[in-house]
């Protein structure tokens, strides 16, 4: 199979134009459905903004709660590849708890620490993620009239 180098974006045309990426992906699942070769496609995110979405306070007695979930999960895997060397069954599931039970510990310690050196700053969980205003559809030039037909043949073509 032939490998194409990737044309920069920029010199692509939009052959569609969508408020969602759920959209502008469902229309390049659209052209693939139909035989186009969407390995000369892509979306682009335009006019981005970052969202954070706040989840909730965050206390000293979260944090250390959060700390011990992540460092039990931390413990338990260090229990586990340890007990690949363990010599009986009885060793294996003792490797494992007190992974579990240090790791739990020690991420509830890290949790409540890093929580309370922050100095009151930053004092709520949440989420950040990266928005755009629109999404738009691009094709390589020699096929993008090709791609803008089918997307407007059935409707796909504008959000």
């Amino acid at each position: 199979m032939t490998q194409h180098p990737p044309t920069a974006p920029v010199d692509r045309p939009v052959v569609g134009s969508y408020p969602t990426y759920e959209r502008a992906q469902r229309a390049v699942d659209f052209l693939s459905d139909n035989r186009f070769p969407v390995e000369r496609t892509a979306i682009i995110g335009s006019d981005l903004r970052m969202v954070e979405t706040v989840l909730g306070r965050l206390t000293r007695g979260r944090a250390a709660l959060a700390g011990a979930g992540s460092g039990a999960w931390f413990g338990l895997l260090i229990g586990l590849l340890l007990s690949l060397f363990a010599a009986g069954h009885h060793h294996v599931i003792v490797l494992m708890l007190s992974g579990l039970f240090y790791g739990a510990i020690f991420g509830a310690l890290f949790g409540f620490t890093g929580h309370a050196l922050t100095g009151g700053r930053h004092d709520f969980a949440s989420r950040n993620q990266i928005v755009a205003a629109r999404y738009d559809v691009v094709a390589e030039a020699d096929v993008a009239e090709e791609a803008r037909n089918m997307l407007i043949k059935l409707g796909w073509r504008e959000g």
